[in-house]
């Protein structure tokens, strides 16, 4: 079972790893469901002189045809200690038995849980022994550096990155007694990118979404981070002469630098950009670079890239 605190990405990272194993996912909120759905179905056997329980079809049981294209299947009970005393007694047999009613799972099936942390205020039941005994508990912890990377590979907008860069704990901010619509945390920093992707500059009108989306105070911060990126100097600017042009010196301002050219730089412009990113502080030089790398790999291949890694190698795959 896999515990944290909401909005920080425990139902993705099953997903992910149900991707990684080439398993099918079945999706099942147990905080929606009644106890019939796990077991089954009654009907009257041959004779109508006894019943015996259908298994649901969304259960892949013993016999059943592997989908094309998997190894099997993934069972995620998701919400698990959302989901009353009645729904998590009816899912013991299916965890430890592996059995729904009288028919056992398919072998390759994989069952996973997860929850919120009840300290959260997430509207959670407490779990009874015999279930907690039934599963391996791991707690996930947020890492600012992996969340990052992973929003550099899934097109997370610059300037969000470039904010969590500059400011770590604002990812996620999280009191279970707060009294705001909503809070920080990476699933509302992916849904305020999504807000961002058509807006080439911020302005203020849609402040009210952006606070309805990661809570005002965070909002108002990150609309003054993002002021920044209006004064920066233009990547024509910095193609045309990147040995001379004015390099910033607040280390919000180069925060803010580095994830727009992170996320502008290219085979065709890396020469020019990189010589002025060679400019920088070396830790700003292994955050530029380190993004644009795992925007797109393929720049490990360009000859500016191939000689600035000659210099700085060692320092940026330590980081990489």
């Amino acid at each position: 079972m896999l515990i944290g605190s909401p909005g920080i990405g425990k139902s993705d990272l099953i997903k992910k790893v149900a991707e990684k194993t080439n398993l099918k996912v079945i999706d099942l909120r147990l905080s929606q469901m009644d106890p019939i759905m796990l077991s089954g179905l009654p009907f009257m056997s041959e004779g109508d002189t006894r019943s015996e329980f259908i298994p649901p079809a969304y259960f892949p049981l013993e016999g059943d045809t592997i989908p094309d294209g998997y190894n099997g299947w993934l069972l995620l009970f998701d919400e698990i200690n959302q989901a009353s005393a009645s729904i998590q007694a009816a899912s013991y047999k299916i965890i430890l038995d592996r059995m729904v009613g009288q028919i056992p799972l398919h072998k390759n099936v994989a069952i996973v849980a997860a929850g919120n942390l009840a300290t959260d205020r997430a509207i959670t039941h407490k779990m009874g022994t015999a279930l907690q005994s039934r599963m391996v508990h791991l707690q996930l912890a947020i890492d600012t550096n992996q969340w990052i990377e992973w929003g550099n590979k899934n097109n997370i907008d610059y300037r969000v990155l470039a904010y969590i860069n500059f400011k770590p704990d604002a990812l996620h901010i999280f009191d279970p007694s707060h009294n705001d619509c909503t809070f920080s945390c990476p699933r509302t920093w992916k849904f305020l990118s999504d807000i961002l992707k058509n807006e080439q500059t911020i302005s203020l009108d849609i402040l009210p979404l952006m606070a309805g989306t990661v809570s005002e105070g965070v909002a108002r911060e990150f609309y003054a981070f993002c002021s920044i990126f209006d004064d920066l100097i233009t990547l024509p600017e910095i193609m045309e002469d990147p040995q001379n042009v004015v390099m910033p010196i607040e280390p919000s301002t180069i925060f803010a630098l580095t994830s727009m050219i992170a996320n502008s730089i290219k085979e065709s412009n890396a020469k020019q950009l990189i010589v002025f990113v060679a400019r920088m502080p070396i830790e700003f030089q292994m955050i530029c670079l380190k993004q644009a790398i795992m925007k797109n790999t393929e720049l490990l291949s360009c000859a500016a890239f191939k000689e600035w890694i000659v210099v700085n190698g060692e320092d940026l795959f330590g980081e990489v």
